[in-house]
């Protein structure tokens, strides 16, 4: 068993330090992994992302704790899941939606037992307060039935867009990552010889076979001719699509942050045709 922590606090300050401290109080035994603390601020998207992409290598029984929670102290819902990628733990703001949209969760609770939370809770810090003794009590075997009530109507955000016509593919920019890159919704791709195979990773649409070569990629005015393999394919500072590490599509410039030069953002529509 172990605990990951993804949150937007950031590397400045002691917010994330007390949660480990909170949980290694309750479960010292239990080794705990920061997935990430560089979430943009209140980025509940973006945090989505992240999880649906990293949770697939971490131990079925890890527990995720979560806090992106721009609702705090207000009457979102504190919750824990059960899924088969492990235990969820953090804010109802729609932030596990593309995990369940993978791996369904088989229940979901509120985290409204009190014996389950730190004396005092604060209405700014759910993070140290509630989230973290939740995640702690999991992680050293008490039942999440024993956390609080079930939860049948979870907060669920939109699944990114991913239509597939006859010879174009409609997406948006789901993730920008620390270099820049613009990682879109239109995937999953593999490659097969100097094609690539599309099997939708969201919504609906039939698989497709791409002609790699022949592809046109437009967002927001930029107009890429082809789809790369690697970054390095093209000179420094030139703009490519290439098919990144998770299946995805990405806009990237080679040696550059495609997010800045480009001036792309996550929702920013993108066009796949031939």
């Amino acid at each position: 068993m172990l605990i990951t922590l993804t949150t937007d606090f950031g590397l400045q300050d002691g917010y994330v330090g007390v949660m480990k401290g909170v949980m290694a109080s309750i479960a010292p035994q239990v080794p705990m992994i920061d997935l990430s603390h560089l979430i943009p601020p209140q980025d509940v998207r973006s945090a989505a992302y992240l999880l649906w992409t990293a949770l697939p290598y971490f131990p079925a029984e890890s527990v995720h704790l979560v806090v992106v929670d721009p609702g705090v102290g207000t009457s979102r819902r504190p919750i824990a899941a059960s899924t088969a990628w492990g235990y969820l733990v953090g804010p109802d703001n729609g932030v596990f939606s593309y995990v369940w949209a993978a791996t369904p969760p088989t229940r979901i609770v509120t985290l409204a037992n009190p014996r389950y939370r730190r004396e005092g809770v604060s209405q700014t810090f759910h993070g140290r307060d509630i989230f973290a003794p939740a995640a702690a009590h999991l992680a050293a075997g008490v039942a999440i039935e024993a956390l609080g009530e079930v939860v049948d109507d979870p907060v669920r955000l939109p699944l990114p867009q991913l239509s597939i016509g006859p010879r174009i593919v409609r997406g948006e920019v789901l993730y920008v990552d620390h270099f820049g890159n613009c990682i879109t919704s239109v995937g999953y791709l593999t490659w097969d010889g100097d094609h690539l195979r599309l099997d939708p990773a969201f919504g609906g649409g039939e698989k497709r076979i791409l002609p790699a070569t022949r592809l046109t990629v437009r967002s927001r005015g930029v107009v890429l001719n082809g789809v790369q393999r690697t970054y390095g394919l093209v000179a420094e500072g030139e703009p490519l699509a290439l098919v990144g590490s998770e299946g995805m599509l990405e806009i990237a410039v080679s040696n550059g942050n495609a997010g800045r030069t480009l001036g792309l953002r996550v929702g920013d529509p993108v066009e796949v045709s031939w």
